[in-house]
């Protein structure tokens, strides 16, 4: 099974938007990153798309979405501040998957695994719009493989 995990792509400054930072939305270069996903990831089965509840996040999968005939999920277990083990539990148990999630969440996914001796290829990174392909088997996480923003 493959899970994908994809960092929002790229949203407007905290500092610089009046707007709660739940609803900040993707920048112009943000929503072309999200177009790009769908093309990313065309050749792969996709069955469900999770998000945080964040605007930037749910934009950032909705395209994708909209391509396969998927409604975007929200859960608050990929939220920002939700940590590792919420999102381990969603990639673990789930199939042919899009969670989209923040950087500290995806960081400490990433950092969890490597310290568990799981093959991560390249070095572990997570750029605004890049994904990880997570393959899972059994319950576990045998290898993640960095994919670079469209």
């Amino acid at each position: 099974m493959t899970v994908f995990l994809v960092r929002h792509a790229k949203a407007g400054s905290r500092e610089r938007s009046d707007a709660p930072d739940r609803e900040r939305p993707l920048t112009k270069s943000g929503r072309r990153q999200a177009e790009g996903l769908v093309g990313l990831l065309a050749k792969d089965a996709v069955t469900r798309v999770l998000s945080s509840p964040y605007v930037r996040c749910m934009q950032t999968v909705e395209p994708l979405a909209a391509a396969r005939g998927l409604t975007v999920e929200p859960d608050g277990r990929l939220a920002e501040g939700a940590g590792a083990d919420a999102a381990l539990g969603l990639i673990t148990a789930l199939d042919a998957a899009v969670l989209c999630a923040h950087a500290d969440v995806i960081a400490a996914v990433v950092l969890t695994l490597a310290d568990q001796g799981t093959p991560l290829r390249p070095a572990p990174a997570w750029d605004k719009g890049s994904t990880w392909a997570f393959e899972v088997s059994d319950g576990h996480v045998v290898s993640g493989r960095y994919l670079p923003p469209p």
